[in-house]
This record gives C-alpha cells, sequence and structure tokens, in this order.
C-alpha cells in the first residue's frame, strides 16, 4: 500500500470521526434512531377567526395554560395570532395526550418537529413533558437534531461550513496524489 494511499485513507477515516462526534448530540431512542421533540402548532393557513375561536376553547373548557400569553406574559403577542394561538394549542396538546385527535382544532393544527419558541416565549415539547419524563409517542427521523429554535440557524451553518471544509480537504488530498 502506497503512503499517499494510507494517508488518504487515515484523513478519510479522521473525517468519519468527526461528522460522527458531530451528529451524535442527536437524542437516541429505541434500535439507534434518533427522536424528534413535537409541537401542536397553528397552521400557516388558518382563518385568524378560527383562530381565536380555537384559542377561546382552548384556554376556557380545554383547560389549556394560557397564563404566558395574557398581557404581561413572556408570550403574550398581541399582533401575532398565530403564535398566541400555538402556544394555548401546544399546552392543550401536552395535556390531552400527544395525540393527532389533540393538536387539530377544527383542522386549524397540525404537528411540527420545528421548535416554536421565539425571543423569551419558549414552547415545551413532547420530550419534556411530565419533567423531562416522556410518556408519548415519538416520530424517528435523522434529519433535525431536537430542540433546535427556529430563530437560529447556527446549528446548520456550521455543520454545512464543517462537511465544505471535508470535501474540500479531502478533495486537496486526492489531488496531491
Amino acid at each position: 500500500m502506497s503512503p499517499k494511499f494510507s494517508f488518504s485513507l487515515i484523513l478519510l477515516c479522521l473525517i468519519s470521526v468527526l461528522s460522527a462526534a458531530q451528529d451524535s448530540a442527536v437524542t437516541r431512542g429505541g434500535a439507534g434512531a434518533a427522536t424528534v421533540e413535537l409541537w401542536c402548532v397553528a397552521k400557516n393557513n388558518a382563518e385568524d377567526a378560527a383562530l381565536q375561536s380555537a384559542i377561546d376553547w382552548a384556554c376556557g373548557p380545554g383547560g389549556a395554560s394560557c397564563g404566558p400569553i395574557q398581557s404581561g406574559g413572556p408570550c403574550y403577542d398581541a399582533s401575532d395570532i398565530r403564535r398566541t394561538a400555538s402556544f394555548a394549542f401546544n399546552d392543550y396538546f401536552l395535556k390531552h395526550g400527544m395525540t393527532d385527535d389533540s393538536c387539530n382544532f377544527a383542522n386549524s393544527a397540525a404537528l411540527t418537529s420545528l421548535n416554536p419558541s421565539h425571543n423569551g416565549c419558549k414552547f415545551p415539547s413532547s420530550l419534556s413533558r411530565s419533567s423531562g419524563n416522556f410518556n408519548g409517542s415519538t416520530t424517528t427521523t435523522g434529519l433535525r437534531q431536537p430542540s433546535e429554535d427556529l430563530s437560529s440557524s447556527s446549528s446548520a451553518i456550521s455543520r454545512w461550513i464543517f462537511v465544505s471544509m471535508a470535501i474540500n480537504l479531502l478533495s486537496a488530498t486526492l489531488l496531491l496524489l
């Protein structure tokens, strides 16, 4: 085996190990699958009147804890009914079994694995229910890390930069051969 080939093989192994180490931040579930946190949020195409009606029901007879979306609360935003509805929908979803039926609200809501938390408003997820003890079902994926906040994309950017650098380094090594 030539020294150049050995060096390339060692470099490839090193890149593989670094890539695997970076991906180890993903929470592992059964059979090595990554578990995904779920949130119940308002659909983008839902009518404002339907969202307001659903908020009124969720925060009233539905029993959702809506204190954080009241005036002065950390999630209060009178200008964005979707964020307000999403908080109420998510609280109801977590308290009522985390099923598709508990995240419907007359077809105004949907489940997502994208964390809707914003600014100082943190949305609890399906995995944070019961003080960290998850009792519901999970969805498996290999595409996103859990709890990745939508308001920052630094994790995706750093991963992209890392992969680009690794490819460039490997290409340069192959050119030297």
